[in-house]
């Protein structure tokens, strides 16, 4: 079976990720997933990775994913997903894995911000207007009642606001200021979110600068911030961030199988970091092949 991203689109909807993306992360922090690191694979003359990310929980398969930060008009992320058959080994489906990517990372996000951010959060601030922002937009709306969301980008915040109905302002710290949840979704290599703009209670969603010399954070962030990850191996030895912090308190599948707190206080400010693991894209791919098998495609 070979599925394209127009079929991964139709078949895939963000209702299902998020619960599904759940009890990935839960799946992993246990010990039921078998998930090396990620290799990557520097093409230097032209800026960009070539990632390869296999799993094994449940269902079995890979990633290979392109990533070329520096792209413009195209998305910074190409991917193809393979996933076979556990008992033999047997191909079972190619799928177009660009989509996934954007929208698994975001559903994590979506878990993320059920666990950690205050109920009563309305006020969203995206830094970033790629793919990322959208996706992030759709999974925030399905597990907080948001009534206002700013967002700031280098070049094309205004005609992302027109597109999706919100509201684009001047700069960063327009759109985090008295923000309840914040999303980090640049391809900037330098810290663009400052912890001098964020309120008591304030929940942020980083999930850029996933290579250990890149920073999206500021200092003051890290201090201020209690730290969930996907999985502490991953992000130690990946995201800057995590590295320059040094101090996780938790993954969030930890937090899901309710052996690690969530929020712990209005107050407090909760940072989930994503670098992205394997097991989302299997999982999400696994969803997906099996809606496909369900609907009569071969």
């Amino acid at each position: 079976m070979i599925l394209d991203e127009r079929a991964v689109h139709d078949l895939l909807s963000m209702e299902e990720l998020i619960p599904a993306m759940a009890k990935a992360m839960a799946d992993l922090s246990s010990g039921k997933v078998v998930q090396p690191g990620r290799v990557m694979l520097p093409v230097a003359d032209h800026q960009g990775f070539l990632g390869l990310m296999p799993a094994y929980g449940g269902a079995l398969g890979a990633k290979l994913v392109a990533f070329f930060p520096n792209n413009q008009g195209i998305p910074s992320h190409h991917a193809v997903i393979l996933l076979f058959k556990p008992e033999t080994g047997e191909p079972l489906v190619t799928m177009d894995g660009r989509l996934i990517t954007e929208m698994r990372t975001a559903a994590v996000s979506a878990v993320a911000t059920r666990l950690l951010a205050r109920p009563e959060a309305s006020v969203l601030g995206i830094l970033g207007s790629g793919v990322q922002a959208r996706s992030h937009l759709a999974a925030m709306r399905l597990v907080r009642t948001i009534r206002d969301v700013r967002v700031w980008s280098p070049r094309n915040a205004p005609a992302f606001a027109k597109e999706f109905g919100v509201r684009a302002v001047a700069s960063a710290e327009d759109a985090v200021r008295g923000a309840d949840i914040v999303v980090v979704a640049t391809s900037s290599q330098t810290p663009v979110l400052s912890g001098a703009w964020l309120a008591p209670g304030t929940h942020i969603n980083a999930v850029g600068a996933p290579r250990p010399t890149w920073r999206e954070l500021d200092d003051e962030v890290l201090r201020k911030a209690r730290l969930y990850v996907e999985q502490r191996e991953a992000a130690t030895l990946e995201s800057g961030d995590v590295i320059f912090s040094g101090k996780i308190f938790a993954e969030i599948g930890e937090v899901v199988a309710g052996g690690k707190p969530g929020r712990q206080s209005p107050d407090e400010i909760t940072l989930y970091k994503s670098v992205g693991v394997a097991v989302q894209d299997v999982v999400s791919a696994d969803l997906v092949y099996r809606k496909a098998l369900a609907a009569g495609i071969k």
